[in-house]
């Protein structure tokens, strides 16, 4: 794994999945309170991160949502993610084809507190599910959203085998969408027909 990189006021640090990478923040504070940049094109590039956002999404949650494992078929967006408020456990799986960890997911947990962001590249499905009393989650994408463009695989899938902190006596709230999503075998099936 490559070391990881300091540009500016942000720590790129390469996951064990090529291309996937944790972005720490640095923020500073007085008795007025914090300021931080959250995205500066140049300092990106230099750790590693080269993609060209276009569009800026945000979402709230509430504790024990799971939302995911989401992509885009033929428009996959790379991602930039991070928490606004709140604090939840974030994931990719990787979706490349011919990828080396082809299958393999990455995480890590997300907060207003650690101001960490997590970088996902294009051909990736992505998840994260909420730890906190609430939670607000804002992301860039490089890629509009396609609406009839939306593929998915299950959160629990036991081939893939994301070790999610699930909460003790919280239930899992899935959009009735995330309950309908395939197997990661039913979605290779699937991916092999077309």
């Amino acid at each position: 794994m490559a070391e990881p990189v300091v540009s500016g006021n942000f720590t790129f640090s390469p996951t064990s999945i090529d291309g996937v990478v944790v972005v720490d923040t640095k923020a500073y504070g007085d008795e007025r309170g914090s300021f931080m940049e959250t995205y500066k094109r140049p300092d990106f590039v230099a750790g590693g991160i080269d993609a060209d956002f276009v569009q800026d999404n945000q979402s709230s949650s509430v504790r024990g949502v799971l939302r995911g494992l989401h992509f885009q078929i033929n428009h996959p967006q790379a991602k930039l993610v991070r928490v606004v408020e709140g604090e939840v456990f974030d994931v990719c799986v990787d979706l490349r084809e011919g990828s080396q960890t082809f299958g393999r997911w990455e995480g890590v947990v997300l907060s207003a507190e650690n101001r960490r962001q997590f970088f996902i590249p294009r051909g990736f499905a992505h998840g994260f599910y909420v730890l906190s009393e609430s939670a607000v989650f804002a992301y860039k994408c490089d890629d509009v959203y396609h609406p009839n463009d939306e593929g998915g695989i299950r959160w629990d899938d036991e081939r893939i085998g994301v070790d999610w902190p699930l909460l003790e006596g919280c239930d899992i709230i899935l959009s009735e969408k995330d309950r309908r999503h395939p197997s990661f075998s039913e979605y290779l099936t699937d991916r092999v027909g077309e």
